[in-house]
C-alpha cells in the first residue's frame, strides 16, 4: 500500500498545481468522512481554544482544517519529486536577508505546524545547506521516501528526534541553521507548561536550552498556503532570546504563533493532541 501511495504521488508531480490541489481536496473529503478520531481531536482542540465560537463554525473550520492537511500532504509529490526551479516559482520566500545576515552564526527557525512546514523546509534548503529535525516513521518504507524527500537539495541534513539533540547541536555548532517544529506535545519531560489560546500546553525548551548552549540567534519562520502554491515568511531574530527562563521563554513563544494561528485558524495542525499531557492534578482532555 505505501509503495502504491509513493508511486501515486511520483505521477501527480507531473500534473499542475491546481490538478494537485483537487486531489488533496478529494483526500480531505475521505479523510473527513473516514478518519473519526483525528476529526474528534481536532473538534476538541478548538473547542478548547475558540469557546466562542458555534458549533456549526467548528464544524466547517474542522472540514477546511482537514482539506489543507490533505492538500498539503498532496503536495510533497511536488516537494519531493518537482524541479528546484518550479518550486522556487511555487514557494515563495520573504525574509531571507534576515537569515543572510546572520551566516556562519549558530542560527535556529521556528517553525510552527502550519500545513506549509515541509514547503518551507524545502524552499529553505534550495538557497543553502540546512539541518532539521523529523519524526522517524514506523513504516520503513515512508520512512526513507520522507528521508529522500527531505534532503533532496544542497547536502540537506534531517536528523531524528529519537536520535536525541546531540547531532543538531553538533550542527548548530558548526554553523548551519537548524529547523525545528516547536509546538507538539512530546510529553512532560524536557518541558514546561504554557499557556496557548489560555489553556497549559506541555512546551519543549529545545530551544531555548540549544541558544544558551551554542549562542544561538532564535527567528520564526511562517508558512502559508496560497492559491499559487506557498508564502514563506522569515521573520527577524528575537531579541533577549533566551530569557530569564524557560517558562518565560516558552510563554513568548506560544504567544508569537498564537497570534499567527489567528491570522490562518484552517491552515493550522488542530489534529495533532497539542494538549495531551496535563498538569498535575488536572483531568485528560481527549
Amino acid at each position: 500500500m505505501s509503495r502504491a501511495a509513493l508511486f501515486t504521488l511520483w505521477l501527480l508531480h507531473w500534473l499542475p498545481l491546481p490538478a494537485v490541489r483537487a486531489a488533496g481536496t478529494l483526500l480531505g473529503t475521505l479523510l473527513h468522512a473516514l478518519a473519526g478520531a483525528r476529526r474528534r481531536v481536532a473538534e476538541r482542540n478548538l473547542s478548547l481554544c475558540l469557546p466562542e465560537q458555534t458549533a456549526p463554525a467548528r464544524a466547517r473550520l474542522v472540514r477546511d482544517v482537514v482539506r489543507h492537511f490533505a492538500q498539503s500532504v498532496v503536495d510533497r509529490a511536488l516537494l519531493w519529486h518537482g524541479s528546484a526551479d518550479r518550486l522556487r516559482r511555487l514557494i515563495a520566500l520573504h525574509g531571507a536577508h534576515h537569515l543572510q545576515a546572520l551566516e556562519g552564526r549558530p542560527v535556529i527557525l521556528l517553525a510552527p505546524h502550519f500545513v506549509g512546514m515541509d514547503a518551507a523546509w524545502t524552499r529553505l534548503t534550495l538557497e543553502r545547506k540546512m539541518a532539521g529535525t523529523y519524526a522517524r516513521q514506523t513504516n520503513p518504507v515512508f520512512d526513507a521516501a520522507l528521508y529522500r524527500g527531505r534532503t533532496r537539495f544542497n547536502g540537506a541534513l534531517a536528523l531524528a528526534r529519537q536520535d536525541g539533540v546531540r547531532a543538531a547541536l553538533r550542527e548548530l555548532k558548526s554553523g548551519l541553521p537548524l529547523y525545528i517544529l516547536p509546538d507538539m506535545d512530546f510529553g512532560a519531560r524536557d518541558a514546561v507548561f504554557a499557556p496557548f489560546f489560555g489553556v497549559p500546553a506541555a512546551t519543549v525548551t529545545a530551544a531555548s536550552r540549544m541558544a544558551r548552549i551554542t549562542g544561538a540567534r532564535v527567528m520564526p519562520v511562517v508558512s502559508k498556503m496560497t492559491p499559487q502554491g506557498y508564502e514563506v515568511t522569515i521573520h527577524p531574530p528575537w531579541d533577549n532570546f533566551p530569557g530569564a527562563s524557560d517558562d518565560e521563554d516558552a510563554q513568548r513563544m506560544n504567544a508569537f504563533i498564537e497570534a499567527e494561528v489567528r491570522v490562518n485558524l484552517d491552515q493550522y495542525h488542530w489534529l495533532h493532541k497539542r494538549f495531551k499531557t496535563r498538569p498535575p492534578g488536572e483531568a485528560q482532555v481527549y
